[in-house]
């Protein structure tokens, strides 16, 4: 709590180590990794920039995971090929204090910098080892991430919240998951991983939205530097990548869950977007509901775009850098229930430990719309802590 207020931060980051991961493998996996050491990485950074000492924890890194602007050898704007020979460069941490060291792993770390920040509830998106060779390998990680989330939230229910992080490849398994976890304390929403051009909107997919329906969870899209889709024909620039891929890769993916006419058909699924900006919400909407006219190529819809986004059902995570103009915008043009408070603690981008007192300090926000983005609206997307 920050000032008398409670506080819901919507989009903050997870990630095992692969020490930790492996107490919950089950031992048919850990006899397919039989040189498991291999796909091991050292943790000698944090993902917010402090150094690390040895003895290392480590990371599972199984493969590709289908590549993306930040993996690939980088161009500087205006060079013709990127420098095969240049380290890149990390992020810039925005914060004036780095994280705990171990925030990102040790719940007990992490809670010491909720309370310090005043934070009451975290939303974590965890991140999950994929891209091996065997399909059933990235399966059973998938299970053992969720035992793994089980464990470190349990130390504090109320507080630590998390996403199922499940796999299009696997659609039967991926709604058994959400009914073995749907009704756990911690288990508030899904984000589905999606192979290389499988649309969103896939028929396909309707066990997963059933079982998130029958679940009380939300559909989640959050992107990431190998998220589907927008992570391509960016020229191999980071500046590219970052600033277009995730806003892009929202709007398609608003595009293609509400022009699919998916909350018609399961009419409590609730859709959020984070990381992804804010700011271009409103635009968005009347395009797509000029295009709908214009163009057409999607079912009947028993609503606008524009009533689907403010229907109460549809959540944006703000973006500190987008600032208090553009909240009070949105939030005038598209009501005061679409957007909610966010830091992405432990990353970089992360003001810590002044992410809440920054967003406090908006005098452009009335009381009732400050309330309602620190708290309010985040509880209506992923449930009553």
């Amino acid at each position: 709590m920050r000032n008398g207020m409670k506080v819901y931060d919507s989009d903050t980051h997870v990630t095992a180590t692969a020490e930790s991961l492996e107490l919950y493998l089950p031992s048919t996996v850990k006899e397919l990794l039989s040189d498991a050491e291999r796909y091991k990485s050292p943790i000698r950074r944090t993902s917010a920039g402090s150094t690390l000492e040895p003895p290392y924890a480590h990371r599972f890194s199984l493969g590709s995971g289908g590549g993306g602007w930040g993996s690939d050898a980088p161009r500087t704007l205006g060079q013709a090929e990127p420098d095969q020979n240049t380290e890149r460069r990390p992020q810039k941490f925005m914060g004036a204090k780095l994280p705990a060291a171990d925030g990102e792993w040790v719940a007990a770390s992490r809670l010491r910098d909720m309370d310090e920040e005043g934070v009451d509830v975290q939303l974590m998106v965890p991140g999950v080892p994929r891209g091996h060779q065997d399909r059933a390998v990235d399966l059973e990680f998938i299970r053992a991430n969720h035992r793994f989330l089980n464990d470190f939230c349990g130390v504090a229910p109320h507080r630590l919240k998390a996403l199922l992080t499940l796999d299009a490849r696997f659609i039967e398994e991926s709604a058994e998951e959400i009914r073995t976890w749907g009704n756990s304390a911690w288990a508030v929403g899904i984000w589905l991983n999606l192979p290389l051009d499988y649309p969103l909107d896939h028929p396909d997919l309707h066990p997963i939205w059933r079982a998130v329906e029958d679940e009380g969870l939300c559909v989640v899209h959050h992107s990431f530097s190998g998220g589907y889709p927008g992570y391509r024909d960016l020229w191999q620039n980071p500046f590219m990548g970052r600033t277009a891929s995730h806003p892009w890769g929202a709007m398609r993916a608003v595009a293609s869950f509400l022009g699919a006419g998916l909350m018609d058909q399961y009419p409590h699924i609730r859709f959020s977007i984070l990381e992804s900006g804010f700011g271009w919400l409103p635009f968005w909407a009347a395009r797509m509901q000029d295009q709908i006219e214009y163009m057409g190529y999607v079912p009947d819809l028993k609503h606008t775009m524009a009533e689907y986004m403010g229907s109460g059902r549809f959540f944006a995570s703000i973006v500190l850098h987008e600032g208090p103009e553009m909240v009070r915008m949105v939030s005038d043009m598209m009501g005061r229930q679409l957007l909610m408070y966010s830091s992405d603690y432990p990353h970089p981008e992360t003001r810590f430990p002044g992410s809440v007192d920054l967003v406090m300090g908006w005098e452009a926000l009335d009381q009732d719309l400050l309330q309602r983005i620190m708290w309010d609206n985040a509880v209506a997307c992923f449930g009553e802590p």
